[in-house]
């Protein structure tokens, strides 16, 4: 397939199935603006993927049907979320029209051979490949860089590399394609990786921790020997793969590390805490960011901007600016003194660690913690048990129906039904919501002013975003 992208001219048409992914829709901006034409289809649409598809002024298609391939475009790139029955897909290799996958295209076409930084983990990715990306624009790099999602210090989830040596991007242990199933980092040419966590996740792809670990192997043992693996030293699965890499390791925690956060206090608004390497403080970082899970994003960033031999000042200050990510920990709005943030959290870690990191934020204030289990994984029972201990440090917490199951045999269906009994046999206040209508209803009943109402899921949860905030107003 090497040869598509060599005859590729801008002006050429490229086609996007599935164009409304994080990642998708933000290749879809970087072709734009290297001088391609660009159309897309995708179902379920939302934002902040379809706003910024708006914005760029991209033809978008709802669903996926032959005549989306009218007129033939020279290329057509396919998102991992097309399955090969798909009717688009079947029109695809019925009429003979090159071909790839997202992943493949990044980097054949994109990162090609300039310095890859690679952020991956389980957890983490979109902050940590944000701040990075943003600590590196501080350092006068003007990095190319592609994020599964949108930062606040840009306006956009990407940007063509351009002149740049450097290419950022968060790299997903998900599969490429339904005729590439590999991870996709593996087409990333990873030099520099950030490597922030391994737990299980993607049941809908991985059978177990050990296909996920096989995955994140293969990945440690791609680096090369010139390359640079940062990686969190207090993770067990991650300690076990650290001997494989030929390349540097550098290795960071609270506790044990080559860096450390100590010192780490919640003061006037910010997250301070210092950098210690090996015994001796090297720097203070102040962030706008809040818990244990960012302390460590950050720190993680500071020590591949260290051992890069970028400018500390400015790595710090880069640090300092550095506003989050729309759809992590976002304050939607306030009304009648009431907060409310929305958050992509759906793995079990993840709502632990959000609600941890929102007391922090806001000390002293009631959390209403809402729940809806969408992705592949929480829709499944296979972390039937651990949402129960995420969510009962929530002072109320409020569990949707899971999104659509029909796909999924019912013997391994996650419950929210059974999730509410178990917190409430506990002792901890909780709520089953029929729909979103219902859990407003909820939510406007409880939410007193001085409390913070944070709206957990990985997807459009109905709406109920700026419903909420209509209906408290």
């Amino acid at each position: 397939m090497d040869h598509i992208f060599k005859n590729l001219r801008p002006g050429a048409h490229i086609h996007l199935m599935g164009i409304c992914g994080t990642a998708m829709g933000s290749l879809a901006g970087i072709l734009k603006s290297m001088g391609y034409q660009i159309s897309g289809s995708d179902q379920n649409v939302y934002p902040p993927m379809s706003t910024q598809l708006e914005k760029l002024n991209i033809k978008l298609m709802e669903g996926y049907r032959p005549e989306n391939l009218e007129p033939k475009p020279d290329l057509v790139i396919v998102g991992n979320v097309i399955s090969k029955g798909n009717p688009e897909a079947v029109a695809l290799l019925e009429r003979g029209i090159p071909y790839t996958s997202l992943p493949k295209a990044l980097g054949e076409f994109v990162i090609d051979q300039r310095q890859s930084l690679v952020v991956t983990g389980t957890h983490g990715k979109t902050t940590t490949t944000s701040m990075a990306t943003w600590v590196a624009e501080n350092c006068g790099l003007k990095p190319g860089y592609l994020i599964g999602g949108v930062p606040e210090n840009f306006s956009l989830s990407f940007r063509a590399p351009g002149d740049s040596a450097w290419f950022i991007i968060e790299g997903d242990e998900y599969d490429t394609a339904f005729f590439d199933k590999v991870p996709k980092f593996v087409h990333y040419r990873p030099k520099h990786v950030i490597l922030t966590s391994i737990e299980f996740d993607h049941a809908d792809i991985y059978q177990d921790l050990s296909a996920v670990m096989n995955s994140f192997r293969r990945l440690v043992e791609m680096i090369p020997r010139d390359g640079t693996l940062v990686a969190w030293g207090e993770d067990q699965n991650i300690q076990s793969l650290l001997p494989l890499a030929k390349c540097k390791v550098i290795t960071y925690g609270l506790e044990n590390g080559d860096y450390r956060a100590v010192e780490r206090m919640a003061l006037n608004g910010r997250n301070h805490f210092c950098v210690a390497k090996g015994e001796r403080k090297i720097a203070d970082v102040a962030l706008k960011l809040f818990g244990d899970h960012n302390t460590l994003n950050a720190l993680s960033v500071f020590v591949m901007a260290d051992v890069l031999g970028w400018s500390m000042a400015q790595v710090l200050g880069g640090l300092s600016s550095f506003q989050g990510v729309k759809r992590r920990q976002q304050l939607l709005g306030e009304p009648r003194g009431v907060a409310v943030v929305e958050d992509f959290a759906h793995h079990p870690t993840a709502v632990r660690l959000t609600i941890q990191s929102i007391r922090e934020r806001f000390p002293g204030r009631r959390v209403l913690a809402v729940f809806e289990p969408r992705s592949a994984t929480s829709r499944r029972k296979i972390f039937q048990a651990d949402y129960v201990k995420a969510l009962a440090s929530a002072d109320h917490s409020y569990v949707a129906e899971a999104f659509d199951q029909s796909k999924i045999d019912p013997t391994e269906r996650f419950s929210s039904l059974q999730l509410v009994e178990d917190l409430s046999r506990m002792g901890a206040s909780s709520h089953l919501g029929k729909d979103v209508d219902h859990l407003i209803e909820l939510l406007e009943h409880e939410a007193k002013k001085g409390d913070v109402i944070l709206l957990m899921s990985n997807g459009g949860f109905g709406g109920i975003y700026q419903k909420l905030l209509k209906a408290l107003e």
